[in-house]
């Protein structure tokens, strides 16, 4: 240890130890809050064919959150635009083509309605798998304008072309 040698008010002198101060910059690192004008969106084309249908739609979800960002920001509608095709050819495990059963209700007494997950796929394939998509997805209007960007084509055929060929470059 460093000392210092001194005189006090009497004249008699004393050694003190040196203390040594360092100055140190404190430097924080914030994260970047991406605003909605600075999201830069994709287009994802995925094929359904011979896939599981539930893990379709956790990809599909991770996709329109923007969760496979680094710039996600859970208050901003970060995700990409999602083609889904071939959506009727997904597969489905067990028995649930049977036995899963959807359920409306119009608010009337005694309208409650159910529809068979096999008959939903047969006769209404896009409203199905936008169904499943939703619960996965916030609640709220940012969840609402989220599922806006996905597209569900029962065939292979789709008029998006024009957007992912252009984002594939």
């Amino acid at each position: 240890m460093d000392t210092i040698r001194s005189q006090n008010s009497l004249g008699v002198p004393t050694i003190t130890p040196l203390t040594i101060v360092h100055t140190r910059k404190i430097i924080m690192k914030m994260t970047k809050v991406t605003k909605p004008h600075e999201v830069q969106r994709e287009w994802h084309l995925i094929d359904a064919e011979g896939k599981t249908f539930g893990r379709i739609l956790t990809e599909v979800a991770t996709l329109l959150r923007g969760k496979h960002k680094p710039s996600f920001t859970p208050n901003v509608d970060c995700g990409d635009y999602v083609v889904i095709i071939n959506a009727e050819k997904a597969k489905f495990t067990g028995v649930k083509l049977e036995d899963k059963e959807y359920f409306t209700h119009s608010g009337y007494f005694g309208s409650t309605k159910s529809k068979k997950l096999g008959d939903m796929l047969e006769n209404h394939t896009e409203k199905l798998y936008k169904l499943a998509v939703r619960g996965m997805l916030p609640k709220t209007t940012l969840g609402r304008q989220m599922l806006k960007k996905l597209k569900v084509y029962a065939g292979s055929e789709h008029p998006h072309t024009a957007q992912i060929n252009k984002g594939a470059k």
